[in-house]
């Protein structure tokens, strides 16, 4: 069975995931906000944006399930509206084959109109205009915007009111400025003397972690390790998808046609390694879009790594491409696309040579689609650095494919020795299925986790997987069988043996269902839920026994109340790396007693959706009367953490003395026992001696 228009499915959560990841601060479209006084107490709210060169916005009544509609909204204190807004300027209509529907846009410039009265005409009102709105260009888009902007309006003859409030103005709170090019910019702050700690305030003046007061040799130092895991990772896929039915059968044959079909042999040879990097080379492009726009926001990639609503999708998404692989239906590309790269090779040279490197993507894409889904899944929702971890893991799919077939060319008597193709490569597929089924999983329990809703406990994730496992082995055995195996297939060694290994990890799994004082299943560490997140636990039960602080200016209080250093742990719910330190570090007898008695623990999380209370929301300046909101906990936490430590990682460590200075350099990311410990002693045994 197939689905004819199935395919949009994985390409539009690419899509959207791309201009999700392409940027905020940096923003093609700026605004002008002004209120024109229409005469008999009537005004009107005009908001005119500009334009880049190729940029449009969409309209307010662009049709359903199309792009984002811009939405207008006009409120404030002492106003009256008037009727609906409307919208000013030329119109664009075309078809989109992306949303197979009509768009309505605006390009180069675009007005909003909101008419309004004072309720009391002898009153000044305070006009608040807020748009929702989403950019984008013939390349990317860019993610859905909200933007807010204040004006007073104010009748003849009455006084204009000054206003004091410190929550609606960020200089006076002390917020840092963003500016439209996204750098940070402070405003003037009290002197540490006379600053007093207020939770509206992100930035703390003592805070200088360019100058630690002590280094023990534990500086942070970039982690890179991830790119060549990530490399390693998409040239195991590569490989992996190489075994599938929709590429195995072409190897012989491609590499048959510059070998055989050439009548000069050197010149096939070489064709054949153009050809090779041509795969690589579209593979790596696929990447490109993440980097177009430069001046991401610095949490932008948290906000999506830990969305509620992505990870569900990811959930669905994979589930999808489980049934796909056990053979229930096909996820492809329409079929004009291949054609029309096929019919491109006609060109000769190495321009004919590109494109059939594109035809052999494009016809693949049933088998390597979900794998190359899996990738983008794992690193959009597991690290803040997605374009580059997407670049070295499409890189390495790529040179998988493009060493097989550039040594097969320079040895096709290789070909040789490469076995049949038969129902051993549908096992393959089938067995992939299982994988993402259980990967599936790990993005439910995440937006469980973020969502504070805890349903997916630590024993139920084990015993799903542990399903999802014998269900392999049984078929690994034969015992069950998916549409495209044969009906009486063979069993071979190499089944058996994988089928032992499937029972050999269940026992495995097993014993992360037998309470234990200790952290089991090291292996799984950061994919399983917490370990507080438990039938036998309590999610209040803290960490190891541990009761963080989850507020920092909490945690300063407590420090100068018990003389302890504070021990700043910026982490998420979302962030497996912080859960295999906390599980596999945190945990050891030389560390745990330093965490419990030593230092004063504040965890905060980057990404807690719960709303802050009113009088703690805040509001930060980005230039020419637009304003960015700070609405939830996590908002607060990970922008606290850039403005004070220019980093947006996880897990990061600082430790601070009560008075707020940094003791040594901060470390990031996940890392052996001893570094850790080290870090920890260095900055504990300065504070006891100058303390």
């Amino acid at each position: 069975m197939k689905f004819s228009s199935i395919y949009k499915i994985p390409l539009l959560l690419f899509f959207f995931i791309t201009l999700a990841v392409s940027g905020q601060i940096k923003n093609p479209v700026k605004f002008k906000f002004t209120i024109n006084e229409l005469g008999d107490n009537q005004y009107e709210a005009v908001l005119n944006a500009t334009m880049e060169s190729g940029w449009h916005i969409y309209s307010k009544d662009i049709p359903e399930d199309t792009g984002i509609p811009t939405d207008y909204k006009v409120s404030g204190k002492n106003i009256e509206l008037i009727g609906k807004f409307t919208e000013v300027g030329k119109k664009h209509e075309e078809f989109s084959e992306a949303f197979g529907g009509k768009i309505i846009f605006y390009s180069n410039t675009a007005g909003f109109k909101q008419k309004f009265k004072l309720k009391d005409g002898t009153k000044p009102g305070d006009v608040v205009a807020e748009i929702t709105y989403q950019t984008c260009d013939d390349r990317v888009c860019l993610a859905p915007n909200t933007l807010e902007f204040n004006k007073q309006v104010t009748p003849k003859g009455a006084a204009e009111e000054v206003k004091t409030d410190e929550k609606t103005t960020a200089k006076d709170s002390l917020q840092p400025v963003v500016d439209t090019l996204g750098n940070v910019v402070q405003p003037a702050v009290p002197t540490a003397e006379t600053q007093k700690l207020d939770p509206k305030n992100l930035k703390i003046e003592s805070i200088n972690f360019q100058k630690p007061l002590t280094d023990c040799g534990t500086g942070s130092s970039k982690i890179s390790e991830n790119y060549w895991t990530y490399l390693l990772l998409g040239f195991i896929g590569g490989l992996i998808a190489l075994l599938t039915p929709c590429v195995f059968p072409m190897i012989p044959l491609t590499v048959s046609f510059f070998t055989k079909g050439n009548k000069n042999p050197a010149k096939g040879k070489r064709d054949a390694l153009i050809y090779g990097f041509f795969i690589l080379f579209i593979f790596v492009l696929l990447s490109v879009p993440f980097h177009l726009i430069d001046g991401i926001a610095g949490n932008i990639f948290n906000e999506i790594s830990t969305n509620v609503w992505l990870n569900i999708a990811f959930f669905i998404i994979f589930i999808f491409f489980a049934g796909s692989f056990f053979g229930y239906y096909d996820i492809t590309l329409p079929s004009s696309i291949a054609n029309k790269s096929s019919k491109a090779e006609e060109a000769g040279g190495i321009i004919g040579i590109f494109f059939m490197a594109l035809t052999l993507v494009i016809v693949s894409f049933s088998c390597t689609g979900p794998i190359l889904g899996s990738l983008l899944g794992s690193a959009i929702t597991g690290s803040a650095n997605v374009p580059m971890l997407l670049t070295f893991a499409l890189a390495g799919f790529g040179l998988a494919w493009a060493i097989v077939f550039g040594l097969l060319a320079l040895f096709p008597q290789a070909l040789q020795s490469l076995p049949k193709s038969g129902g051993w490569m549908n096992t393959v597929k089938v067995v992939l299925g299982f994988v993402e089924l259980a990967l599936a999983l790990k993005f439910l329990s995440k937006a469980d986790l973020v969502s504070k809703t805890f349903f997916i406990k630590r024993e139920l994730f084990i015993g799903i997987w542990i399903v999802v496992a014998i269900g392999l082995a049984i078929y690994l055995f034969g015992l069950i069988k998916f549409p495209h195996d044969d009906k009486k297939p063979k069993i071979s060694v190499t089944r058996k043996i994988l089928g032992i290994l499937g029972i050999g990890f269940v026992v495995y799994l097993v014993q992360g269902l037998i309470p234990s004082d200790r952290p089991k299943l090291q292996l799984l560490s950061g994919i399983l839920p917490p370990l507080n997140v438990s039938y036998f636990h309590d999610e209040k039960d803290g960490i190891l026994g541990m009761h963080p602080e989850h507020d920092f200016f909490t945690a300063i209080e407590l420090a100068k109340k018990e003389g302890k250093p504070i021990l700043i742990d910026f982490t998420g719910y979302g962030c497996e790396n912080c859960r295999k330190m906390e599980e596999f570090v945190w945990s050891e007898p030389d560390i745990l007693p330093i965490l419990q008695n030593d230092v004063v623990l504040a965890s905060l999380y980057v990404d807690d959706k719960e709303e802050l209370p009113e009088d703690q929301k805040t509001k930060i300046d980005l230039g020419d009367g637009q304003v960015k909101k700070v609405k939830t906990i996590g908002d607060r936490w990970s922008l606290f953490q850039q403005v004070n430590f220019n980093n947006n990682s996880q897990p990061h460590y600082v430790l601070l003395t009560p008075d707020g200075k940094v003791i040594n350099t901060p470390v990031s990311g996940y890392m052996e026992k001893e570094k850790f410990k080290k870090f920890l002693e260095c900055g504990v045994n300065y504070y006891k001696q100058n303390k």
